[in-house]
Formats: C-alpha cells, structure tokens, sequence
C-alpha cells in the first residue's frame, strides 16, 4: 500500500469513526430529551416523528423511507463518493434510533419518562437541540450527512456559497409549521404551542450547526518577520506540506529590506505553525488574524455563478 493509499485509508476512517460519534449523539438528545416532550423539530427527523406523534407509526421507518426517496433524487448532483457516507449515515441511524427508544425509561403506560420532568419543555429543548445541532455540524465536517434535508443543504451549498443553517431554516419552517394543520395534536391552541417550540428548535439546532461547522472550517492569515525566513518557509513547506508566500517588506524605523512570510492556513493547523517558527526563531515576529474567507486549492471552491455574455 503506497503512501497516498495509506492516508486514504486514514482519512476515511476518521471521517466513518466521527460521523458514528455525530450519530450517536444525535439519536441520544434526540430521543431522549425531544421525543419524550412530543418536540417538533425540522428535517426527516422531524417528519418522522411528527408521523409518530400522529399515527403512533415508528419513526425510524419513516425516516428510512423518505431518505430513501431523497437519495434516489440526489445520486446525480452529490456523487456515490458524498452518497455512500450519506448512506451509512441513514442506515447507522435508523438502527440508533429503534435501539435509543428501547434505552428511554418508560412509565406502566408504556411511555416515554420525561427525563427533566413535567413542565421542563423548554429546557429539555435546549439540551436536546444543542446535542442534535452539534451532532449534525461533527457529521457535515467530516464529510458525511444524515440524509433528509441534509441532502438538500448539501446540494444547494455545492453550487452557492450558503450556510448549511440558511438552508435548512426554509425547509425546516415548512415542516414545522405543517403542525397547525394536523387536528391530531389537539386544540388551535395547542398546536400553535407545538409550533412555537419547534420554530425554537429550528434556530438552536441549525446556531449549533453552523457554530460547529465554521469553527472547523474558519482560517487564519499569519504574517511571519524574521531573520530565519527561508528555514521557517522550508519547515512549513516541507512538514506541514503548506504552501508560502515570500513578500519583499522595507522596515520604515530600520531602513533596512527584508522579506516578509505570508500564510493562509486552517485555524485547526495554528498550533502546528506556531511550534515550527518557535523552534527555528523564538524571536520572530509573528501577526495572526482571523479571515472571513479563503477560496482557492487547498481551501473552499467559489460558489458563484458567472453570467455568460452573450
């Protein structure tokens, strides 16, 4: 196995082993703090369970079923190599989502304890939605999707430069805001109140989300004076296999010329860069600040579309 192959391999097993954990997390908080309070939350998920909260139908089988349909649709626009995550995604959660119902304490009745107890909704949503929005923002960084609306957002984020959030805040309210036309959750009353609720999932999860996702994905601009130049720009270009760039700089006090490092790099590799130039000249002079975004190889595509002229 080459060395390409072998950090292949490593990549995807990271992605696989982190896109678990994302899942496990969210059919936790989902299950055991949303369902128990009959929480209307947006996406698949929140289909299923309005489905559930209805009909008494499971679930899992109706996310199973709609992501099924979604996946047939997205095959073309998102590629097998995106859609094979998205498929063990939906698959690890259906299954994580029959066996968190069996964990859940359950009354003589058969139903679901309240974990907070009664009266505690609004806390229980907090909890619950800040564990599924993370959940969701840990999946999407590495690569992979719980499929639903997720799957959407995918499609739309691959050709315009919009948050993941942003997207699925649309789909969301529509979901949502079907509650107030379904008579089986009570009075007008009643499910107004649901929908309220909901409408506060849909901003904690997807904040949650897009908090995850950009923190991962947020880069740096590091400025590096130093007499040592050309070792720091070979150490950076050689072990972190970074790209640098040399600008020629004129010291107003000194008078003197020098060059100047510049680097743009994930927020996640600062460590790393400030070890390397502390090893080579502790006294260098280094500026870092934050960037809104980097496009380009190495970094995130341009999203935009450019008009034709005719």
């Amino acid at each position: 196995m080459t060395s390409e192959q072998k950090k292949f391999v490593l990549s995807e097993v990271k992605d696989y082993t982190f896109i678990t954990f994302g899942l496990i997390l969210y059919s936790f908080g989902f299950t055991f703090f949303l369902m128990p309070y009959e929480i209307v939350t947006g996406g698949v998920a929140g289909i299923a369970a309005i489905v559930e909260y209805a009909t008494h139908f499971q679930n899992q089988y109706t996310y199973f079923l709609v992501n099924f349909a979604l996946l047939v649709m997205a095959l073309r626009i998102l590629g097998l190599k995106f859609l094979m995550k998205t498929i063990y995604a939906i698959l690890m959660l259906t299954f994580l989502l029959a066996f968190m119902k069996e964990l859940v304490p359950r009354d003589e009745a058969g139903n679901m304890v309240k974990i907070l107890g009664e009266g505690q909704d609004f806390m229980s949503l907090i909890i619950g939605c800040t564990m599924t929005g993370s959940a969701l923002g840990i999946v999407f960084v590495n690569n992979g999707s719980t499929g639903g609306t997720d799957i959407i957002a995918a499609s739309v984020n691959k050709f315009y430069n919009m948050s993941l959030g942003t997207v699925l805040v649309f789909v969301d309210f529509v979901i949502i805001g079907s509650c107030m036309f379904i008579p089986q959750f009570g009075s007008l009353l009643q499910r107004t109140y649901m929908v309220v609720f909901g409408l506060c999932t849909m901003v904690i999860e997807n904040f949650m989300l897009d908090y995850i996702y950009n923190r991962q994905r947020s880069s740096v601009q590091f400025m590096i004076f130093s007499e040592k130049w050309q070792e720091i720009a070979n150490a950076i270009g050689t072990k972190m296999d970074h790209g640098v760039t040399i600008l020629d700089g004129h010291g107003w006090y000194s008078g003197k010329q020098r060059k100047v490092l510049c680097i743009l790099a994930k927020k996640n590799e600062s460590t790393l860069i400030f070890r390397l130039i502390k090893m080579i000249d502790p006294h260098a002079f280094v500026s870092q600040s934050a960037v809104i975004g980097v496009f380009g190889e190495g970094f995130d595509s341009i999203k935009v579309k450019v008009r034709s002229e005719k």
